[in-house]
C-alpha cells in the first residue's frame, strides 16, 4: 500500500492506493464511521486487476475537514471525487460502502462521464431509501439513529470514555467479529483527530433524509428529480443479508433508476461484508467486471 496527499477543490485529501498504477482505476468510497485505510481487507484481493485507490472523504481521517455543516452536503462531497477521478484520467470504476455509496450514486448520476462501472455494497439510492424512511415502517424504525447522530451534542457523546459508545454503534449486530483490539485502536486514532468526529457526524446533519417516526409515515417530502437521478452505467449491487441497518425493502425498486443492474448476495455477511468475507466479495466483483 502506497499513499499521497492531493490537492482537490482547494482541499488536502489524504489517499492510499493498492496494485499498478498502469491497471485501470477502482475508486473505493468508505462510508461511516470508516476511513480510506477500511478497505484494507478487499483492495489486496483486487489489486491484480485495478490499480485501488482510497480517499479519507472529506471530514475523515487525514483528510480536510472544513467547518460548517453546508461544506458536507452531498454536491461537495460528489465534487471532491469527481476531481480526484480526473486526476487520474477517468472514467473508473466506481465501489461504494455505505454513506460512501451515497457518493458514488451521485458521480454516477452527476457525472456518469468519469463511471464506467459502478459497485454498491449494501448502500443505497437516494428514491427507494427515502421512501423507505418516511414510510414509518421497519426502515425508519432501524434508522432511529440518524436522529441521534444528528444531534449537536452528537460528537461529545459518542467520545466520551474513549470512544465507548461510538464503538458500540459501530459494533451493532457485527457478525464474524473482524474487529481486533488493534483494529479499534486504529479506528480511534482516526476518530480523535481534531474535529474529525463533529465532520463526520456532518455528513448525516448536511442531508435532507427525512426519517419518520416509526407507524407516522411522513407524507409531505420534497419532491425528488427522479429523472436526474438514473444510473446508466452497468451497476453491481452486492449485500450482506444480515444488515440491521439497511434493510433489502429499501433496494426494492432499483430497477427503475439502474436498468443495467445485478445482484449478489454474499451469504453469511451483514453490513460489514468488505470485512466479513472479502475473498468472496472480490470473487463477486472480479466475475461481474468479466461481462461488463
Amino acid at each position: 500500500m502506497d499513499s499521497d496527499f492531493f490537492d482537490l477543490n482547494g482541499h488536502r485529501f489524504f489517499v492510499r492506493r493498492w496494485g499498478d498504477p498502469n491497471l485501470p482505476t477502482l475508486l473505493m468510497l468508505h462510508g461511516f464511521p470508516e476511513y480510506g485505510g477500511a478497505w484494507s481487507d478487499l483492495a489486496p484481493h483486487l489489486s491484480d486487476r485495478f490499480h485501488c485507490i482510497a480517499p479519507d472523504q472529506r471530514g475523515y481521517g487525514q483528510s480536510c475537514a472544513p467547518e460548517g455543516i453546508s461544506n458536507y452536503a452531498l454536491s461537495k462531497l460528489v465534487s471532491d471525487m469527481a476531481a480526484l477521478i480526473k486526476q487520474f484520467g477517468g472514467p473508473v470504476t466506481v465501489l461504494g460502502h455505505d454513506w460512501g455509496a451515497s457518493v458514488a450514486y451521485g458521480l454516477a448520476m452527476f457525472h456518469p462521464k468519469l463511471v464506467s462501472r459502478l459497485i454498491v455494497a449494501n448502500g443505497v439510492h437516494p428514491v427507494p431509501f427515502q421512501r423507505e424512511l418516511a414510510a414509518g415502517g421497519k426502515q425508519s424504525e432501524a434508522s432511529q439513529y440518524i436522529n441521534r447522530l444528528r444531534a449537536p451534542d452528537a460528537a461529545e457523546f459518542l467520545s466520551a470514555d474513549n470512544f465507548a459508545k461510538l464503538e458500540q454503534f459501530f459494533r451493532h449486530s457485527m457478525g464474524l467479529d473482524w474487529m481486533s483490539d488493534a483494529r479499534m485502536d486504529d479506528y480511534r486514532t482516526e476518530w480523535a483527530r481534531p474535529e474529525r468526529l463533529d465532520a463526520m457526524l456532518n455528513w448525516y446533519r448536511a442531508s435532507p433524509l427525512v426519517v419518520a417516526e416509526p407507524g407516522a409515515p411522513c407524507t409531505d417530502l420534497p419532491e425528488l428529480p427522479v429523472d436526474r437521478l438514473r444510473v446508466r452505467c452497468p451497476h453491481l449491487l452486492l449485500w450482506g443479508p444480515q444488515d440491521q441497518a439497511l434493510l433489502p425493502e429499501c433496494t426494492v425498486g432499483l430497477e427503475g433508476f439502474a436498468p443495467n443492474l445485478t445482484r449478489k448476495q454474499i451469504d453469511g455477511t451483514d453490513h460489514w461484508l468488505h470485512h466479513q468475507r472479502p475473498q468472496a466479495v472480490a470473487d463477486a466483483i472480479l466475475d461481474w467486471v468479466k461481462d461488463n
